[in-house]
């Protein structure tokens, strides 16, 4: 009787060549299609990540203020020159008002004239002024010189006419500018003028707005020659840069910083 056990050569054997080439197939195609998934991959465009969309944060803008140190110095400078102005102003208003007080009483004294010593007196006094601010100056061309000058010869004039109330008039303003005169006379004795540095029309008050030092010249190299309280009252007599050639009430003098004095 024949037995109907399958051949081991037979087709459907799995240990059968045909079956062992059936199963080999596949791991050999493998490589093959994960290498066209692989390279469809990498043609295919890529696609931007789909998130929250984040929104850009505004730029915020500082306006800065950008010094000149040109432009304030230029300020400083007009500031000066602004005091200066304002006190030759209030030096001609003090004057007129001289001239109107000397007018009201030389019409009072109509009748009774100023004595001819009396006008010579002062008449030489004036002259003296004079004579004392011309040698002072060192040669230089002050205005208060000729000022002084023509008053001088005026008040000489009317004394002739036997005006010698009008003389002595003239005589006491003659003094009183080459008072002012001496004033700068004595503030460009206390050094010789620096290169650079401008002198006022006349004399300018100012005062210190805070404490501060009074120098031997005009920068914070020089040696300390006073300090000063906010409140003092100087006298500035010309100025260099940012500094001004001042003097106080005793006579003491030297430059101090700008920016600490002001309008009195």
């Amino acid at each position: 009787m024949y037995s109907l056990a399958t051949s081991p050569t037979s087709p459907t054997s799995p240990t059968s060549p045909t079956s062992f080439k059936a199963r080999r197939s596949p791991l050999r195609t493998a490589p093959l299609f994960l290498f066209a998934i692989a390279l469809s991959l990498a043609c295919s465009p890529t696609k931007p990540a789909t998130g929250p969309t984040q929104q850009t944060p505004r730029t915020r803008v500082v306006h800065d203020t950008v010094r000149d140190p040109d432009l304030e110095r230029r300020v400083a400078r007009l500031e000066l020159r602004l005091i200066e102005k304002e006190t030759q102003v209030d030096e001609l208003q003090t004057r007129l008002d001289d001239t109107r007080d000397e007018v009201v009483r030389t019409m009072a004294k109509l009748q009774t004239l100023a004595s001819r010593a009396e006008a010579a007196s002062v008449m030489a006094e004036a002259d003296v002024a004079l004579q004392s601010l011309r040698t002072s100056s060192g040669g230089q061309q002050l205005p208060e010189i000729g000022q002084v000058s023509k008053l001088v010869q005026q008040s000489n004039a009317e004394f002739n006419k036997q005006n010698f109330g009008g003389a002595l008039y003239l005589a006491n303003q003659a003094k009183a500018i080459a008072g002012t005169g001496r004033a700068r006379v004595a503030a460009g004795t206390r050094g010789a003028p620096r290169t650079g540095e401008t002198p006022f029309a006349l004399p300018i008050r100012l005062k210190v707005t805070s404490r501060g030092n009074v120098r031997e010249g005009p920068g914070t190299n020089f040696a300390v020659v006073f300090a000063v309280d906010a409140g003092i009252t100087l006298t500035g007599y010309a100025y260099s840069d940012e500094w001004v050639r001042v003097s106080d009430d005793q006579d003491r003098g030297g430059w101090i910083f700008r920016s600490l004095v002001g309008r009195p």
